[in-house]
């Protein structure tokens, strides 16, 4: 990665989207960053302002809706010229704790795809548009275990991850020679707000997202220009890079 790459992530005020945010600002990156949540996201700007970014936009949107999509990717436009990498982390849980589909409540349900998936979708096909002008680009979604493997009690929010990969293939297999690109990092379990909502008996050591950031930083750089389609899990790559 050099330091002109203008890097966007969404859900950056905590958890992953937090760790992500000072490790690109630790390279020198430009950083476009939106969360739901103004008081966090201003407090992740500062951090990241203060550790190295170059520069750092933070906008308050949620990603469900068209209109927030369009109002954070354009003012990112204006400020930067460009979006390199888009790092789709926003998403929700869901009820907590979380129901089986049984008795999963219809509006719930709904909610949970529409940010988890719809504003995936929203997102990249804003930004994409750009990428593919200009004939380059990285785009990264995040996943879980528990949108390759159907489990009892994750609900939406597995369905909605389903969802996520899905679009990420898809994706990936409409820009493949473009040269964009489009991958997926599954973080696995870790130290979070959500892990512990989604979790809340956990008694097991979970990973600090701090730790994770590695496949990240490889996917945003020229090492992997010609890497597309495909999943990666965050530990494990953490894990080979610490044994080699």
């Amino acid at each position: 990665m050099n330091e002109s790459q203008v890097v966007m992530i969404t859900g950056a005020s905590k958890g992953l989207g937090k760790a992500l945010a000072l490790a690109f600002a630790k390279r020198g990156a430009k950083l476009a960053l939106c969360a739901r949540g103004a008081a966090g996201l201003e407090a992740v700007q500062a951090e990241a302002e203060s550790n190295g970014a170059a520069s750092v936009l933070a906008v308050t949107a949620d990603i469900g809706s068209a209109r927030d999509v369009e109002r954070f990717v354009a003012l990112t436009e204006s400020q930067f010229g460009r979006i390199d990498v888009l790092i789709n982390n926003a998403s929700m849980l869901g009820p907590s704790p979380m129901p089986l589909l049984l008795d999963y409540p219809e509006d719930d349900f709904a909610e949970v795809l529409r940010v988890n998936a719809i504003g995936t979708f929203l997102v990249t096909r804003r930004v994409i548009a750009g990428m593919l002008r200009r004939g380059s680009g990285s785009i990264i979604h995040i996943t879980s275990e528990a949108g390759n493997v159907g489990y009892s009690g994750w609900g939406a929010y597995g369905i909605s991850k389903f969802a996520v990969e899905g679009m990420a293939e898809t994706w990936a297999a409409e820009v493949d020679g473009s040269g964009v690109r489009v991958n997926m990092v599954d973080p696995g379990e870790m130290d979070t707000e959500m892990h512990a909502l989604a979790v809340p008996d956990c008694d097991y050591e979970l990973a600090d997202p701090n730790d994770l950031t590695g496949v990240f930083l490889y996917l945003a750089s020229g090492e992997s220009k010609e890497v597309n389609g495909r999943r990666f899990e965050a530990q494990q790559y953490a894990a080979d890079k610490s044994s080699s």
